[in-house]
């Protein structure tokens, strides 16, 4: 055979399409790593237990009631919990208030005895002024009560005269300052009250 024949059995060769045999021989190792690939996952499927699932199911009529009045109760005992908890952080808070209460008596009574040094009474202004400050940042009101009608809301009333220059049921003379906190008495005012 010639040199040209040779070489172009050889080329022919090398183009020739490969038998079908050869073919999935190449496809062979990929078919096989991905039949590998998903009996790995089936192998981790099987080892990680199963995550619960959660299903939504209705329960039948009469519970379905019953659910929503459980939910309702619960629901009113959480408002009901919460307002007694604000309730008793604000008589906490009153009655707190209303152990420093004597001290504001004194500091008034100390204020009204005359002196003749001039700086025990500017000390005792100033303290007495620093304690109205105090109360006042807490949000605790003095009650008004010289010159108003009497309240028994706000008002304790210990003594009673006939005065024809006042009006009827008008506060004549504070005994003991009143105070409130918000809505909240702390002390009733003790007062006199006209006609």
């Amino acid at each position: 055979m010639s040199d040209e024949k040779k070489t172009e059995e050889v080329i022919e060769e090398t183009q020739a399409p490969k038998s079908e045999a050869e073919e999935p021989k190449k496809d062979a190792p990929k078919e096989e790593k991905k039949e590998k690939a998903k009996k790995d996952k089936a192998e981790k499927k099987k080892e990680e237990p199963a995550a619960p699932k959660e299903e939504k199911t209705e329960p039948p009529q009469g519970q379905s009631d019953a659910y929503l009045r459980l939910l309702a109760e619960y629901d009113n005992y959480r408002k009901r919990s919460q307002r007694e908890k604000d309730a008793l952080y604000a008589d906490i808070r009153a009655d707190t208030l209303k152990q420093f209460l004597p001290v504001y008596d004194n500091l008034m009574r100390a204020l009204n005895q005359s002196t003749a040094d001039e700086a025990y009474r500017k000390g005792v202004e100033m303290i007495m002024a620093q304690f109205n400050k105090t109360l006042e940042s807490l949000g605790v009101e003095r009650i008004e009560s010289l010159g108003k009608t009497f309240d028994p809301a706000l008002h304790n009333a210990v003594m009673h005269v006939d005065d024809e220059t006042k009006g009827e049921n008008e506060i004549v003379e504070v005994f003991q300052e009143g105070f409130r906190l918000g809505d909240k008495v702390i002390r009733f005012a003790m007062v006199k009250v006209a006609n």
